[in-house]
């Protein structure tokens, strides 16, 4: 069906119609109009969805493959004026790309942390502290934050952070040294750590 789409008169070619796409971006971001830009990458993790507004990377999930839950959620939290402009995620995504393949080892873009609230924001805030190449138990995240009883939240705060790799969550792991749980997986996460271990 798909392959008879194209061969409709007047449908556009691949290319064109990524043209057009790219001008409409332009063309929102111009009028004030693209309040969130989107993009998919293909990685060592998997696909990745990478969104920013103006302020900054938003959001990066391991979705990319299958981005419709997600941006509907981008649509329902920030803006319905969601819009693809791989160009705007240009920079983004070179950056979690060189984390990722351990040749940077901190994300240098600008980050928008509105999806972080209240004490997972604390949580968010406090794991960006967290010195590439170690890691801390969720338990002395906890107590950094002040809340030394809440090492489940901290869990929880780190399975709900909106910009995993950009934030370091994956540098967060069990008392017993074991790695837990991680939004991409354990083997993501596993990746993430050995490539900060070997660099």
């Amino acid at each position: 069906m798909a392959e008879a789409l194209h061969e409709l008169p007047g449908s556009l070619p691949a290319p064109p119609l990524a043209a057009l796409r790219a001008r409409l971006a332009e063309r929102a971001a111009a009028s004030e109009l693209l309040d969130v830009a989107y993009r998919s990458i293909e990685t060592e993790l998997g696909s990745l969805l990478l969104a920013a507004t103006p302020r900054g990377l938003v959001s990066v999930t391991f979705d990319g493959a299958q981005p419709d839950a997600t941006l509907e959620r981008l649509a329902a939290q920030l803006s319905p004026r969601v819009l693809e402009a791989p160009e705007r995620l240009d920079a983004a995504a070179h950056g979690l790309e060189a984390l990722i393949g351990g040749r940077s080892r901190r994300y240098e873009g600008a980050l928008d942390l509105t999806l972080a609230h209240g004490f997972g924001r604390q949580v968010v805030e406090q794991l960006c502290e967290i010195p590439y190449g170690q890691t801390r138990s969720y338990g002395e995240v906890a107590r950094a934050v002040g809340n030394p009883g809440a090492v489940r939240a901290v869990g929880t705060a780190c399975r709900r952070n909106p910009l995993p790799i950009a934030i370091p969550c994956h540098r967060v792991v069990r008392s017993d040294g074991s790695i837990g749980q991680y939004a991409g997986g354990p083997a993501a996460k596993r990746i993430l750590l050995d490539v900060e271990s070997t660099a």
